[in-house]
């Protein structure tokens, strides 16, 4: 088997990629402390084609040197914006009619092996911080919390790990299950 060269993924230009249907998605980081993670989560937005990135409170905000080492230029076709406060973002998210929901451990959360997207709705998902997770203020206000099943000792995954299944899971429900 060979592996593909660049030129053979035949993937859309940055400017293709704006006009493009996109997930309808919004990512939220809550306080995301590591660059690293910020940039690796714009790269798998990219990825993904989600409507945009919304980068709160701590969260870094490119253009920075340590966003773009794992971003590898994503910051130029996913749309972002920044807010002070997550809460300040998920009130207007909701204004815009985007179901608001936490990725997070937390009581009468769903597993997202049982979540299923609704076709023609538009999804929040809050990513929130590496040590803390979503805000407390902000799980005051969900419409959802899906959490991602685990079996082993370890008590979460790695933000990026986090936005990567569950990204990959409602693209495949949206998209790939029709």
């Amino acid at each position: 088997m060979r592996k593909l060269k660049l030129d053979e993924l035949n993937r859309a230009s940055v400017s293709e990629f704006k006009e493009q249907e996109k997930l309808p998605v919004a990512v939220v980081l809550d306080n995301v402390r590591s660059m690293h993670n910020v940039g690796s989560i714009f790269r798998t937005s990219d990825g993904f084609a989600v409507e945009k990135v919304i980068l709160c409170g701590i969260t870094g905000q490119p253009p920075h040197r340590e966003i773009e080492k794992t971003a590898l230029g994503a910051t130029q076709s996913i749309d972002w914006s920044y807010s002070d406060t997550t809460l300040n973002a998920v009130e207007q998210l909701r204004a815009e009619g985007y179901i608001i929901t936490a990725i997070e451990q937390a009581e009468n959360s769903l597993m997202l092996n049982t979540f299923e997207p609704q076709a023609g709705k538009k999804y929040a998902l809050i990513f929130g911080n590496e040590v803390n997770g979503v805000s407390d203020d902000v799980m005051a206000v969900i419409d959802h919390c899906i959490e991602i099943p685990q079996f082993g000792t370890k008590h979460s995954f790695n933000i990026v790990v986090s936005a990567g299944i569950v990204l990959w899971d409602f693209f495949a429900k949206l998209n790939l299950n029709n």
